[in-house]
């Protein structure tokens, strides 16, 4: 059974599909139908809802953290010991919530269908901020896309619900609502199971690690940004799934002298603060690594492990030497991230063994880390190609190599030859073009939709050469801003 709060309504559930989404359960199993299905993909924002988790903060202060999400690609077995609020929630003894009135006198909204998932971003938004500026707007509303009444009137609703914002009735229940979380936090492993089809929620990495040795043919879902898809867009059937989202071992990140360690289940958006910190270059990336609601849901963990040769953050964690422990059972094993990818989608990974946690060094002040990617809109899209240098630079030599792309190959990997031509030189523009020409030794791209072999081949050189220009004009730096 797994139970979770539907706003203030304590629901129980054990006997649906696990396949089941959250927007069809509210659509479907709740009469809620104001949550709209736009793609199925999570691209369009229209299916956002908002869950909230109880949270303890360094001083021991318990509160409730809101984040929105795309209902299309989350499965409701991941609401287990969750409040999930939908835009029927806001209304409050007869009266719009603030963020709907501000759409309202705002004129935010024309045919009305996407609205709802703009409304249940803007509530996320006027949670998580006091006053949040207007890149904070843009961000909380560039996974939510509306067709035919523009931008601007919705801006203008953000600013005025945000700004002034006045208490509401979550607000007024928060500590009605944390106790009800904590009555309900989960104290053993939970299970949704339809008789064909079934889903196992531990809470330890050692249950994890028993219940994958005794289902190997289980799919772990963590954010299910990527899983879910199987469903919704391919309509394939999961039959068993074990969700590792309550596994808080695997939700931690931990800093050491020489090292950051982050849980596999830690989701993007919480891997922000500390990667932005060490790495302001890979900080930018996962602002465009995809929309809001996706970064809430999707992991790192889960980024590497689906092993997608155009996956953003493979080649920078690869530039920075990252290594990945397995865990199987109680053995453990630690490999360095280049090693995990074998072929298209193939990996080192044995049955029944999972990534546990993510090791990323520290970085030195002889480090010059850059990473870019090109991709046909700025925000919530594919790379065509993303690339990430990391250069050791002593006394105008380079004493260390680590040049790694996606969408270059059928992994994400390193430019040997490329490094080759550039460690024990001096780095300049002669030595710099040697490189760019080695990049065709260690690749042949292919051609899609995205870009071809041509294209691919020539954007790789290129950002070689703009991050030797920006070493040597930082002025002048613009970084991860490519497009195709």
């Amino acid at each position: 059974m797994i139970q979770f709060l539907l706003n203030q309504e304590l629901r129980s559930e054990h006997a649906l599909d696990p396949n089941l989404t959250v927007l069809n359960y509210l659509r479907e199993h709740v009469g809620k139908s104001g949550t709209k299905e736009g793609c199925a993909s999570g691209d369009c924002g229209a299916c956002t809802v908002v869950v909230g988790e109880l949270q303890t903060d360094d001083d021991g202060r318990e509160h409730i953290r809101y984040r929105s999400l795309n209902s299309c690609l989350t499965f409701v077995s991941s609401l287990h010991g969750k409040q999930l609020i939908s835009v029927e929630d806001l209304k409050h003894k007869g009266e719009l919530h603030s963020v709907q009135k501000a759409m309202v006198e705002c004129h935010g909204s024309q045919c009305g269908f996407c609205t709802p998932g703009f409304v249940m971003s803007l509530f996320a938004l006027q949670k998580n901020s006091d006053a949040p500026d207007q890149a904070k707007a843009h961000e909380a509303l560039a996974g939510n896309l509306c067709r035919c009444t523009g931008y601007r009137p919705i801006l203008a609703a953000a600013e005025q619900s945000c700004c002034a914002k006045q208490p509401d009735q979550f607000d007024a229940r928060e500590a009605e609502t944390i106790a009800r979380l904590k009555a309900i936090a989960p104290t053993s492993i939970g299970e949704l199971n339809s008789g064909d089809k079934r889903c196992l929620v531990p809470l330890t990495v050692a249950d994890l690690a028993d219940l994958y040795d005794a289902y190997p043919q289980a799919r772990l879902l963590a954010g299910g940004t990527d899983l879910a898809l199987e469903v919704t867009q391919f309509h394939r059937t999961l039959p068993v799934m074990i969700y590792v989202g309550n596994v808080a071992e695997m939700k931690r990140i931990e800093h050491f002298e020489d090292r950051i360690e982050i849980g596999a289940a830690t989701t993007l958006s919480d891997c922000y603060e500390a990667l932005n910190a060490e790495y302001p270059d890979f900080g930018e990336l996962l602002h465009r690594f995809a929309s809001l609601q996706i970064r809430n849901q999707g992991t790192l963990g889960g980024n590497i492990g689906n092993a997608s040769p155009i996956g953003d953050s493979p080649p920078l964690l690869i530039a920075l030497g990252a290594q990945i422990v397995l865990c199987k059972g109680e053995t453990r094993r630690t490999l360095a991230l280049e090693d995990y990818f074998i072929d298209y989608r193939v990996t080192a990974r044995q049955e029944s063994e999972f990534i546990e946690k993510i090791i990323v060094p520290r970085a030195t002040a002889e480090q010059r880390f850059r990473a870019y990617k090109v991709s046909k809109r700025l925000d919530d899209d594919i790379s065509a190609v993303c690339a990430a240098f990391n250069l050791r630079i002593e006394n105008g030599v380079i004493t260390d190599a680590r040049v790694a792309f996606g969408g270059m190959a059928a992994i994400p990997k390193r430019a040997a030859q490329c490094e080759a031509v550039l460690l024990g030189q001096p780095f300049n523009n002669a030595v710099v073009e040697r490189a760019c020409t080695a990049l065709g030794e260690d690749f042949t791209p292919l051609s899609d939709f995205r870009a071809s072999k041509e294209y691919r081949l020539l954007s790789a050189q290129n950002l070689l050469r703009k991050y030797f220009i920006e070493l040597q004009t930082p002025h002048i730096e613009t970084r991860v801003t490519a497009y195709v």
